[in-house]
């Protein structure tokens, strides 16, 4: 019997060296601490799509990523922050005469915008430090962690790079592009922990689970999805869905003939608003033939991560055309862009599903 006993003891031993649990990791607390970073960064984009409805983003010329916590708290100080805003090309073309107060009101937005990135920096940092010095972090997640801090570090730069370009001389908004980089960024980070706290949510009830590989039906369906929130970025940086209020014409065209053929086609393609419009539009129904193909092969696994996936393309393109119709209320463009974000949740939550390895059966 102790001879037994002491074979069994050995081979559970040998199971726990064999996973990637530590006696002292924390899998799930560390999964639920990223759980709470991406609704973070889901709230994020929301408060950045506001930001840009409200022509607020360049509000705040300097990037000061230490003193920019501390908002204007005198008139004087007030005073010297309008004074620079009023010193870019934004202000005499869009903003002309406005009053002190009403600069506030586009300042609180952007300030809004840069404490929650400061926030979620430090929501990240934080936990990540105590977790490491507490051993509480599964073997081979360390790095991945690492790498996701540094990615948001790098958004943050990018963040800054997308104000400046707006405040060259003879600009008056920041570059499309930027815009498209930051955001994508934003939401690429935002996958990249989600992820992860997918992989350690599935070791916390087995340890014997190896991290997820994405299958190429997955791959497929991300890059398409990709295209569309690119397209979406563009949409936002070009105000390209003020160009028409009419759905599914655009002002009495199917297709903006005259607009299109008087630019070349790469400029077209990626710069002018109504071919930007265009595609977006109806680039959207590949993006939902794609997802809802991906929500079909996993019902069977997971079928609340399917109805999620159709619920909320299903939202998301009646949204789209809302906004459109309704000439882009910053209300409904920034409930577009909420569940742009959720979207993406949940698609990454599907491919997840179809990539897991050593899941229970029982």
């Amino acid at each position: 019997m102790h001879w037994h006993l002491r074979t069994g003891l050995r081979k559970a031993d040998s199971v726990l060296q064999s996973t990637h649990i530590p006696v002292t990791a924390r899998p799930k607390a560390i999964a639920n601490w990223l759980f709470f970073v991406a609704a973070l960064i889901v709230a994020m984009v929301v408060v950045g799509g506001v930001t840009r409805l409200t022509e607020s983003g360049l509000s705040i010329t300097q990037w000061d990523p230490i003193s920019g916590i501390i908002p204007p708290l005198s008139h004087a100080q007030w005073q010297a922050e309008f004074a620079h805003y009023r010193e870019i090309d934004q202000y005499a073309a869009i903003h002309a005469g406005m009053t002190l107060t009403q600069f506030k009101g586009i300042f609180f937005w952007e300030y809004s915008h840069r404490l929650l990135g400061r926030f979620i920096g430090m929501a990240f940092f934080i936990p990540l430090v105590w977790f490491a010095i507490r051993r509480q972090i599964p073997r081979g997640y360390g790095w991945r962690l690492v790498a996701l801090l540094a990615l948001g570090g790098l958004q943050g730069a990018f963040g800054w790079l997308m104000v400046r370009s707006g405040l060259q001389p003879g600009m008056i908004e920041v570059s499309h592009y930027w815009l498209a980089i930051h955001l994508i960024t934003a939401l690429f980070t935002m996958a990249g922990i989600l992820w992860t706290a997918f992989d350690l949510r599935q070791l916390s009830t087995n340890p014997l689970a190896r991290p997820a590989v994405l299958r190429p039906v997955a791959i497929t369906v991300g890059l398409i999805l990709l295209i569309q929130l690119i397209y979406g970025a563009f949409m936002a940086g070009l105000r390209a869905g003020l160009v028409t209020d009419q759905w599914p014409l655009m002002n009495g065209h199917f297709f903006p003939y005259a607009e299109f053929s008087s630019h070349p086609l790469a400029d077209a393609l990626f710069n002018d608003p109504y071919t930007v419009h265009f595609i977006h539009r109806w680039w959207a129904w590949v993006t939902l033939g794609a997802l809802v193909v991906l929500a079909r092969k996993v019902r069977g696994i997971r079928r609340s991560a399917s109805v999620a996936v159709h619920s909320l393309i299903g939202i998301q393109i009646l949204l789209g055309i809302a906004v459109v119709m309704a000439g882009v209320p910053i209300w409904l463009a920034a409930s577009h862009q909420l569940v742009g974000a959720l979207l993406v949740v949940a698609t990454t939550w599907c491919a997840h599903l179809l990539g897991e390895r050593g899941r229970r059966t029982v």
